[in-house]
């Protein structure tokens, strides 16, 4: 029996991958590697399709991040607020422009920023708010724009696994002041190495954007500022022109795959579903539930007797490794647990949701081209794994 990965990106080539290596060739004839043609009409597709007037490539969504940061001239003394439950980068780029990263727990439901706590994390020093449309699930971006209005701050959307992504049917990336995007392989519009973007409606920013990324070059060889060297190659912006025209129905299949899970797991004891919240439409760059051990779930359905350990995950995602279905988990130790946010003096309990999200958290698979089969084996194996570990405890 074949296994299922969390991922499978020769899947995806497999269907336009005659279309890909046709371009790539056509780019490597040309000599034309750095900048060019190829990655200004894809940073212009890429504008249109956000729905913003500036598009810039970069690097990385790493460096989309920094990038933006100093864009806004975010610095020495200045704070960020943004979520403990992400990957290091968003909150590593704050460090990296001299800001301190403030943390807000999140929400269970939706493991974004928590917008109850948020203004009061809001000080005389803080610049601007980076949220994370996490798992590639939106924001309310509605409330979070009036709270940053009200207190005149910025915000920075990273959007790295949610490109497609809307909020009140405009798509993420368009609705702050500056959207920043990951072309990372496992993205949802993913280059086949790496790669970002900054997008923004004000000409200023992606002004100042387009000079950082080039060394904090004015001109050739006349730098204002001290920048760094983040370019989009041409190959790169070639295979993501190419990737962007079949990105909403990749995100469509996306969501019927989603909806899938909600109905067969629903009933499923100790499962905890995550949620859509009205007004969104997530692109499911993770399917992520949590596995709960206590009695708690939004099963309706008795739960079965298991075991109550912190680790219920840690053994569902050994079980179902062995019978040959893979997961992942993002994240299991919240960035204000890291060692290298141990300065900033927050301690284990300071944001209890994200850390038990920490300990409870998996991603099933998925992605556009997961056949209905492997997904059965999933469901199937997660509802066996469930069971043989609650017989086991009896």
């Amino acid at each position: 029996m074949n296994n299922v990965p969390p991922l499978d990106l020769s899947r995806q080539y497999a269907l336009i991958g005659d279309e890909v290596s046709a371009a790539v060739l056509d780019v490597l004839a040309s000599g034309r590697y750095i900048g060019g043609p190829a990655v200004a009409s894809f940073e212009q597709s890429f504008a249109s399709y956000i729905g913003v007037s500036e598009s810039v490539g970069c690097n990385s969504g790493t460096d989309a991040l920094f990038l933006a940061l100093r864009a806004l001239k975010i610095g020495l003394g200045d704070e960020v607020i943004t979520t403990p439950f992400t990957f290091v980068a968003t909150a590593e780029m704050i460090s990296a422009v001299g800001a301190k990263p403030v943390f807000v727990d999140i929400k269970a439901e939706t493991f974004n920023l928590d917008l109850d706590k948020l203004e009061a994390a809001i000080t005389s020093k803080t610049r601007a708010i980076m949220p994370v449309h996490l798992f590639g699930q939106p924001l309310d971006m509605t409330r979070l724009m009036a709270i940053a209005s009200s207190h005149d701050l910025a915000v920075i959307e990273d959007c790295a696994q949610s490109t497609g992504a809307e909020w009140d049917g405009q798509k993420v990336g368009s609705i702050g002041h500056i959207g920043c995007f990951s072309f990372f392989p496992t993205k949802n519009l993913g280059a086949c190495g790496d790669g970002g973007a900054v997008t923004t409606n004000d000409p200023a920013i992606a002004a100042t954007v387009r000079m950082l990324k080039e060394h904090g070059q004015s001109a050739r060889y006349l730098s204002e500022e001290i920048g760094v060297n983040s370019r989009l190659d041409a190959l790169q912006a070639t295979i993501l022109q190419i990737k962007l025209r079949h990105l909403d129905t990749w995100n469509s299949q996306r969501r019927a795959a989603a909806q899938r899970y909600h109905q067969l797991l629903s009933p499923v004891p100790r499962v905890t579903l995550p949620q859509e919240l009205p007004g969104g439409k997530g692109v499911w760059n993770q399917y992520t539930i949590s596995l709960k051990s206590q009695e708690k779930s939004n099963s309706i359905f008795p739960a079965p007797h298991l075991p109550p350990s912190p680790h219920l995950r840690d053994l569902v995602r050994s079980k179902l490794q062995e019978s040959g279905i893979g997961s992942m988990v993002y994240y299991p130790l919240p960035l204000h647990l890291q060692p290298v946010y141990k300065s900033l003096g927050y301690q284990q309990g300071s944001f209890p949701v994200a850390e038990q999200a920490g300990s409870e958290v998996l991603s099933l698979p998925i992605f556009p081209e997961l056949s209905r089969d492997q997904q059965d084996r999933v469901i199937y194996g997660l509802k066996d794994c469930l069971t043989g570990l609650a017989e086991f405890s009896d």
